[in-house]
């Protein structure tokens, strides 16, 4: 109850919404089911809410199976008194927690342990105690060369060891000092001397500062990936001005130890134990605790941006059930071809040779004028890597030289392309075929509908991320796979026509239980209803339950079955029928005839308001796909190479990546061009996702080209010309030790650049 009662207030929402929301969890049931087909359990509890509950669910259970463990323990060895007890129970956070249980973690034989196993710890105690002891003097009665206490020296510094070790394993100086250090310290960063050439493209960072609290993300992850590399040095500074807050800080140890009059013998030998214990013992541990914080929020951070961009370019515009031709462009190797049918059914392949050495320019036309032509192709999808814009005008000249020809012509992200191609999926789903064919198989498919295509990639081969390969990957493939499920459960999924990979990101399917349906399938033929499905081995009631919504059967025995209504509620709609007088298919579609009725009046005790809404909703356009209108974009003619672009140029693009520091457009010219964060828009732009989104067609005016070092710099600004690009403001200064460095002028969209190639 404490768990469910925390997170009701984290949400905002009441505590039975949330009791009811994780008894759902618990019994099984996905996130995509529950916010669609349970909203009146949960209190119409939406997919956002429910995926930070389920996150929020996950981690306190941990953070409580971990505090039980830790009582035990403690018990375990006689040392948990009621309040230590009572903190522990209270503790809200895993760091805390952890902090709690330092003094009575098992660990392995400290300095400290050892000075008490000397027997010096009555010492430490009684220093403590009396500030007025000479320590010297009272050492003195501890001596025992038997117990390698050979002097006073040795007396005092186990005395001293035992000390800083409590101070160390304090809680509540621990969070202290944590936290003004989070609000007051800053990260330097300084290259590894002699590494400066290897360096380069850390140039940024050679001699760089900032507050920790305040660093961006994609720079935080540039840091981290500087020091692994043993390119850069980090240190973290307590405050700006560095021996000063050291200073402070050995007070704050000084205070908590009591330490009030330093005239006194044993004060002043205290308060350089207080200094000692900074210095080498809270300082050291802070250091790695907020790195660690650093680090942690840096990968949530490009984590909740690679999710974001992978879901706007799963949920892109789909061109639909189109006869389609996939190029996947070449120049050595030849481009290849492949011919699918409107349900994304392989007809033909060939490769074709119209680039050097070849040149077999007019055979090339001949051969996809020909497959064209036999197949009836809508549309034809270029895949946009290296050889694009020259494939791309090869199929220009097909559409002059064969005008009879009636077809479309689209750039389309050939990125995770080859993974699929090498993959054992594709092997498993062509295995006949050359590898070098799949991908342009791939490539015509993702046309015809991006989300059926790409949940067939690793998402991290998609390469709509940044740093990917720097943050936890458990973290990321969890949070990628739970887009994955969302985006799929959105559209719905045709069973008649889908692959084993779009099926088990439906609610309740299994990869096995999906493999059963396509084996039922390709044995009995398409599914006719929804009932079918429960013939499906090991399709028990439960799976059933969690996808039979998310299932469509076009054109079957039953209207409902290709719309988003669950078989649950095909009551609700029979009820509706019977006080209309109309049958199902005088209702589906008639949109006045249904927002003229009131929901109110269908509604049972098994469904309420929200789901008859939903019904009366879904009825006015069954299976309505929540994705975009298909538009293609058509990159300006004689603009196919960075050296063909000139500053002031207007140009069509669409967006590819988008990072926290701007956003990479594809203007037809092999090399994606960057729009930096201040020219996204014409106000104030403080998340680039605000502005723009994957996949999104944009207009651009080419501020800079940089053809050595293949960048373009890109503005989305109605009048670029007028605003001058602003320096970003990163906080460079140079380390207190270091002679100051005369840094070289440089524009925000050149500091992006760099971030972006070390990003790669």
């Amino acid at each position: 109850m404490d768990v469910i009662q925390r997170i009701a207030e984290e949400l905002a929402v009441n505590v039975k919404q949330v009791s009811a929301a994780v008894n759902l969890l618990d019994e099984g049931a996905t996130v995509p089911f529950i916010s669609r087909y349970r909203k009146e359990v949960t209190g119409g509890l939406d997919d956002t809410q429910l995926r930070l509950l389920e996150e929020r669910l996950g981690y306190l259970r941990e953070l409580n199976a971990r505090r039980q463990t830790i009582l035990d323990s403690i018990a375990s060895q006689g040392k948990l008194t009621p309040e230590l007890e009572k903190a522990i129970k209270d503790a809200e956070t895993k760091t805390l927690l952890e902090d709690l249980y330092l003094p009575y973690k098992p660990k392995r034989r400290t300095k400290a342990q050892i000075a008490r196993e000397a027997g010096l710890e009555p010492l430490a105690d009684a220093l403590l105690d009396d500030r007025s002891l000479i320590p010297e003097q009272t050492a003195a009665a501890y001596i025992d060369a038997d117990k390698s206490v050979p002097d006073v020296a040795a007396a005092l510094d186990g005395a001293r060891q035992i000390i800083m070790e409590r101070i160390s394993e304090d809680a509540e100086l621990l969070a202290e000092l944590r936290e003004r250090i989070w609000q007051k310290g800053l990260i330097y960063a300084t290259v590894v001397a002699g590494k400066e050439q290897e360096a380069l493209k850390f140039k940024d960072y050679f001699d760089y500062e900032e507050a920790i609290n305040k660093i961006p993300s994609h720079r935080a992850l540039a840091l981290f990936r500087g020091r692994n590399e043993d390119l850069l040095n980090l240190y973290l500074k307590p405050g700006a001005e560095d021996k000063e807050e050291h200073d402070l800080c050995a007070q704050l140890v000084s205070r908590h130890l009591k330490v009030t009059d330093t005239s006194k013998p044993a004060d002043a030998w205290l308060a350089e134990t207080a200094r000692f214990a900074w210095k080498i013992k809270l300082y050291t541990r802070i250091d790695l605790d907020l790195k660690l914080r650093l680090r942690e929020a840096a990968e949530l951070e490009a984590i909740r941006v690679f999710s974001g961009n992978l879901k706007d370019l799963l949920l892109a515009a789909p061109a639909g059930p189109k006869a389609t031709m996939g190029l996947d462009p070449g120049i050595r190797t030849g481009v290849k071809v492949a011919v699918v049918d409107p349900t994304g059914k392989l007809l033909a392949t060939d490769t074709i040779y119209p680039h050097p050495p070849r040149k077999d320019w007019d055979g090339s036309i001949n051969t996809l004028a020909k497959l064209i032509e036999k197949h009836k192709i809508d549309l034809v999808s270029i895949g946009n890597g290296t050889g694009s814009r020259e494939t791309d005008q090869l199929v220009a000249d097909v559409m002059k030289r064969h005008s009879e020809l009636k077809f479309t012509k689209i750039m389309v992200s050939e990125a995770g392309a080859s993974v699929y191609s090498a993959s054992e999926l594709a092997a498993k789903e062509f295995p006949e075929l050359d590898v070098s064919l799949r991908g342009a198989v791939s490539i015509a498919r993702r046309l015809q509908d991006p989300l059926a295509e790409l949940v067939k990639i690793d998402p991290k081969s998609i390469g709509v991320g940044q740093y990917q390969h720097d943050v936890n990957q458990v973290q990321l493939a969890k949070g990628l796979d739970t887009v994955v499920e969302d985006c799929v459960n959105a559209v719905g999924v045709d069973v008649n026509t889908a692959s084993v990979s779009l099926l088990k990101q439906v609610s309740g399917l299994s990869a096995s239980i999906s493999e059963n349906i396509v084996a039922f399938r390709n044995e009995n033929g398409p599914f006719a209803n929804r009932k079918q499905l429960k013939k499906v081995p090991r399709l028990g009631d439960k799976a059933y339950e969690q996808a039979a919504g998310f299932l469509r059967i076009m054109n079957g025995d039953n209207p409902l079955d290709a719309s988003s209504v669950h078989p649950e509620a095909y009551p609700v709609v029979e009820a509706i029928i019977g006080s209309t007088g109309k049958s199902i298919r005088d209702l589906i579609g008639q949109s006045q005839f249904l927002r003229s009725l009131n929901p109110a009046n269908y509604t049972n005790e098994y469904f309420g308001l929200p789901t008859v809404t939903d019904i009366l909703q879904e009825l006015e356009k069954p299976g309505r796909d929540p994705r975009p209108e298909f538009k293609s974009v058509e990159f300006k003619a004689g603009i196919e190479k960075i050296t063909d672009l000139e500053v002031g140029m207007r140009l069509d693009g669409v967006v590819t990546n988008v990072a926290n520091f701007g956003a990479f457009v594809d203007i037809g010219v092999h090399q994606d061009g960057l729009v930096h964060i201040s020219h996204l828009s014409d106000t104030f732009v403080k998340d680039p996702r605000d502005a723009v989104k994957t996949g999104e067609m944009v207009k651009v005016t080419v501020l800079e080209v940089d053809v050595e070092r293949k960048r373009i710099s890109l503005s989305m600004k109605t009048n670029p010309e007028a605003s001058e690009s602003r320096p970003e403001r990163n906080n460079q200064k140079p380390a207190a030790h270091k002679p100051k460095q005369q840094a070289p002028v440089q524009s925000s969209m050149a500091s992006a650049f760099a971030k972006a190639r070390i990003s790669k």
